[in-house]
């Protein structure tokens, strides 16, 4: 998570807080909205968007993938 620009804490709050949608082959995602206000590779931002890509089963939920978006 840490190469993605996230963390444990802003998966698990995207996971338990947004919407869910079908994302294909029977995955889900969600997206949700963090104020940044910091630097990522270089440059100034003042929001980041964490989408976890994740499965459900009867055991929970497994993150798979998570996608970082900076502006």
């Amino acid at each position: 998570m840490p190469y993605r620009g996230t963390n444990a804490e802003e998966v698990m709050r995207a996971v338990g807080e947004a919407s869910w949608y079908s994302a294909g082959r029977g995955r889900l995602d969600c997206r949700l909205d963090f104020a940044f206000r910091g630097e990522w590779n270089g440059r100034r931002y003042t929001r980041k968007q964490v989408r976890p890509v994740f499965i459900e089963d009867s055991d929970g939920v497994l993150v798979l993938t998570v996608y970082t978006y900076f502006s």
